[in-house]
């Protein structure tokens, strides 16, 4: 699965650091993953073959440090790794490039365009999506595709992706009590899967929905009743 020429012996996870002690630049770098995360954790909660790392180191050279994206996408590994969970992701552990690697552009421009795509293309991510607000001129959301070892610009949004099965987007919303641009997952037709509060509300609003209907029905065979009692018809011996 890797092409890398590693050394014979290789650390494990465990031995290798978990943290760079890097601050993530905002907000929006932690939440905009989450989201997405949260989302996963509805629509596949009885898979355990994927995982979903937010601001994870990925180890692809012991000798190297760890590529830390926003957010990545990894299928065909175990959800969880044991009760501890993953410290960091080591692809001569794993034996799985993710999938799906996702940048949120901050403030201070970190290379995503540049350098760090580059390097996710060397690495083989099939998908590489890079988010900014702040674009004027371009979109908020790329798509980049690895096609023959190089990346190509998808268009659209939603953008399909078919070897994950979702679709890929950004549109106005509400989440954390936050209304902006959000990013989220969309099926094959391009409609959103909602939020985890919005599928709460959602379901709540559906438990009312059929409460109203049971006690409706509940008033008209009441209503019936009282008509049977009226023509003196007694209802509790009709056969």
């Amino acid at each position: 699965m890797l092409e890398y020429n590693l050394p014979r012996y290789l650390p494990s996870a465990e031995e290798l650091p978990d943290s760079d002690e890097t601050p993530v630049d905002n907000e929006l770098q932690e939440l905009i993953p989450g989201l997405l995360k949260a989302i996963l954790l509805i629509l596949w909660s009885e898979r355990m073959d994927w995982f979903f790392g937010i601001d994870m180191g990925i180890y692809y050279h012991p000798d190297k440090p760890p590529i830390v994206p926003d957010g990545f996408l990894s299928l065909g590994v175990e959800r969880f790794y044991d009760e501890e969970l993953r410290p960091s992701y080591v692809l001569w552990d794993e034996n799985v490039v993710p999938i799906f690697v996702l940048e949120v552009v901050s403030q201070n421009y970190r290379k995503e365009y540049t350098t760090k795509l580059a390097e996710y293309e060397a690495l083989g991510v099939l998908y590489y999506v890079i988010y900014s607000s702040r674009r004027r001129r371009k979109p908020h959301l790329e798509v980049h595709k690895l096609v023959n070892g190089k990346y190509e610009l998808q268009e659209g949004n939603p953008v399909w992706l078919p070897e994950i099965g979702l679709g890929i987007g950004c549109e106005r919303g509400n989440y954390c009590g936050v209304t902006r641009e959000w990013m989220y997952w969309y099926d094959e037709q391009g409609q959103r899967y909602l939020t985890p509060a919005e599928q709460v509300k959602q379901e709540t609003q559906r438990a009312q929905q059929e409460a109203q209907r049971a006690q409706v029905a509940e008033q008209r065979v009441q209503q019936l009743t009282e008509q049977l009692r009226a023509l003196g018809i007694d209802p509790d011996n009709l056969d």
